[in-house]
């Protein structure tokens, strides 16, 4: 379990709206099994400088996190999806249109929504 992911706001993920995703002090990011984005909130649009409405529906390690396009973040994510089991958490730096930003990451999939998260929290 990560340092800033309470278990109790784990069981608020299935019914998770924009507008509560909007009032959090981190960044979230819902994506499908392939990284399309389906869910960006304003923490994480404004930390990596993207509008939420040019984020929803690309794909986030390919489009929009180019920076996360390898093996410690993208592939901790293939494997926990072949695998339907992540939870996993681990330091970072993002670069990519932006100036390098420490950020602690945490991988989750909400096995009662069959839903995929990355959480971010700047350092």
């Amino acid at each position: 379990m990560s340092d800033f992911i309470e278990p109790s706001f784990l069981s608020k993920l299935p019914t998770l709206n924009q507008m509560e995703a909007d009032a959090l002090n981190f960044g979230i990011v819902k994506v499908d099994e392939t990284g399309k984005i389906l869910l960006y909130n304003k923490f994480e649009s404004d930390l990596a400088n993207v509008p939420i409405q040019s984020a929803i529906g690309k794909n986030f390690f390919s489009e929009i996190a180019i920076c996360t396009n390898n093996r410690l973040f993208y592939g901790k994510f293939k494997e926990g999806i072949l695998k339907k089991e992540l939870d996993t958490s681990f330091s970072y730096v993002f670069t990519y249109k932006m100036k390098p930003t420490n950020v602690k990451i945490h991988l989750y999939i909400d096995k009662n929504s069959n839903t995929n998260w990355i959480f971010v929290k700047p350092k």
